[in-house]
């Protein structure tokens, strides 16, 4: 996917393309020093990493608030905060529990005066009151859930990027976890899915 093509996909404006493209420069700067993304990923960077977080925003289309657990590279914190920065009531936490990630991504939020926190700590340990908790890559569906409960149990509703195997993932987290749940295919990997989830609470013991 080329910029012009991610633009014309998401009517993207000048100015959000603009930040956009800051984004993709500081990270490749700082991936050359520490482990952000794949390098190899780089070169298809607009839709393996930009197209794929912004997709989330069609499936939560009025949230205003968003939690990024485990934002690391700030996908798909950074590029959320990015396309809504010009909404008022918007506002993007980015949780982090690596020091020098929060660094990078506290450098990029004020590099483009986005509308969010960065955070240093253990996701489950944050008490935020969010409209649509989120993260990519960050750990299977049963420890996933377990780091975004607080959240969940606050009323926000869940939605994570996943992998082909999302439907394995789901079936060993239902013997751990009671929610309700919907799998959407990501439209920038026909192979991955995006996993909705709702009212989440654990399975009582017998």
């Amino acid at each position: 996917m080329t910029p012009s093509e991610f633009q014309t996909l998401r009517s993207a404006t000048p100015a959000q393309m603009a930040d956009l493209e800051t984004l993709i420069e500081r990270l490749t700067a700082a991936n050359a020093v520490m482990n952000l993304i794949g390098p190899d990923t780089l070169p298809d960077v607009w839709n393996r990493h930009i197209f794929d977080s912004a997709q989330l925003l069609d499936l939560a289309p009025d949230a205003a608030t968003w939690a990024d657990l485990g934002a690391g590279a700030g996908f798909p914190g950074l590029v959320l905060a990015i396309l809504l920065k010009d909404r008022a009531d918007s506002h993007v936490w980015l949780i982090d529990s690596l020091g020098k990630r929060c660094r990078f991504l506290q450098e990029v939020v004020d590099a483009l005066s986005l509308r969010a926190t960065v955070v240093n700590g253990r996701a489950e340990e944050q008490r935020i009151k969010v409209d649509v908790v989120t993260a990519r890559a960050l750990a299977p569906m049963e420890r996933l859930l377990g780091y975004a409960q607080p959240y969940l149990q606050r009323g926000a509703q869940g939605l994570f990027l996943k992998g082909e195997k999302a439907e394995a993932e789901l079936i060993e987290a239902r013997k751990v976890w009671q929610f309700d749940s919907d799998l959407s295919v990501s439209r920038s990997d026909p192979r991955g899915r995006i996993v909705s989830v709702r009212s989440l609470r654990r399975v009582q013991s017998r």
